[in-house]
């Protein structure tokens, strides 16, 4: 499957946005499949994460950012904090030669594509993180979880041991694709 990583990542970012804008304000306390984070942390990671991309894209080091990006990024509409860094995100990995232009992201530097494929994956499972806190629909486009896969594969062994999605869970022989690719990220559909 030949991808094409900065559209994929555009549109996981707008089918996030969905469950963000979903949100009602008393349910940014509750808690996420992500231990430790309420549904407004995890939105905070997005963004930020978010923010990180035209930076690290754009050539900048993470000693050069600095901690400008730590904290809280969402302020008092969580909702226009997301759009913003999503349009910054997506128009970054967009600019010709983001895809092959080195990235000094903090697990090393590497390629564009590499990093692009890192993002789309966080945007798109934390999407289903915040809707399963939020109780809203948890079901991906199915085209988004098989591209996910893609990315997620050749990669396997080194998600499982960098602790960033949770230890594989196991599923059933029936499980379908979406539960398969959450299963290996560490979450029970």
């Amino acid at each position: 499957m030949s991808l094409d990583l900065p559209e994929v990542h555009a549109r996981a970012l707008v089918v996030t946005r969905g469950t963000v804008a979903g949100v009602r304000p008393d349910q940014w306390g509750n808690d996420t499949p992500c231990p430790g984070w309420t549904a407004r942390d995890l939105v905070n990671h997005v963004v930020a994460g978010n923010l990180w991309v035209p930076e690290l894209a754009g050539g900048r080091t993470i000693e050069e950012v600095g901690d400008r990006l730590d904290g809280d990024v969402l302020g008092d509409d969580p909702l226009a904090a997301y759009d913003d860094s999503a349009k910054q995100a997506s128009d970054a990995f967009f600019v010709p030669g983001a895809m092959q232009a080195m990235c000094a992201v903090s697990y090393g530097p590497v390629p564009g594509s590499v990093y692009a494929g890192h993002r789309f994956i966080d945007v798109l499972i934390h999407g289903w993180d915040l809707a399963r806190a939020t109780g809203q629909a948890a079901t991906l486009p199915s085209d988004l979880v098989e591209a996910c896969w893609a990315v997620v594969e050749p990669q396997r062994e080194m998600f499982a041991g960098s602790g960033a999605f949770g230890t594989g869970v196991e599923v059933g022989p029936d499980a379908d694709r979406q539960e398969q690719l959450l299963a290996v990220l560490g979450r029970r559909a």
